[in-house]
């Protein structure tokens, strides 16, 4: 007797198929409008362009403050509080919503990660039914020269 496992049919290969879901857009709907909102921002207040207007708003602010004509200075040299106030508003707001965009993108990067792992197994199994029919027709192949070998002998 044959012990070695018979590839699967044609017919059982269809039947383990399911088709294959784009995570990216069941992510993307089942986003509220506040977590598209916080998303937004993670991805642009992450960025260099972010950065740089920062940047230049703070040297244009600091430098308008210590080096402007002293009666259009709103800010008084060197302690620059309002600066600071404007800041620190920035910062607190930003901080929880990077954070929850941040966990939102962890989610969906979890579902992608998991649906190339579903995609992977998959195709682990196609492949190896693919090898065990492969080997099933060298078998025969193999039996059918064997056989042409005999019939040609005298």
């Amino acid at each position: 007797m044959d012990s070695r496992p018979h590839p699967p049919s044609l017919k059982e290969l269809k039947a383990l198929r399911h088709p294959i879901r784009n995570v990216n857009a069941v992510h993307a709907e089942s986003l509220g409008p506040v977590e598209r909102i916080a998303i937004w921002i993670t991805d642009h207040v992450g960025s260099m362009g972010f950065f740089l207007l920062i940047f230049a708003w703070t040297l244009v602010w600091l430098g308008w403050n210590a080096l402007g004509p002293k009666p259009l200075r709103f800010d008084p040299f060197p302690a620059f509080v309002l600066w600071l106030f404007i800041s620190n508003m920035i910062q607190i707001f930003l901080m929880p919503l990077i954070m929850v965009g941040q966990n939102l993108q962890n989610r969906h990067s979890e579902a992608r990660a998991e649906s190339d792992y579903e995609v992977n197994v998959k195709a682990e199994r196609e492949i190896e039914a693919i090898l065990l029919h492969l080997e099933a027709q060298a078998e025969k192949i193999e039996k059918i020269l064997q056989g042409m070998v005999r019939d040609q002998r005298p």
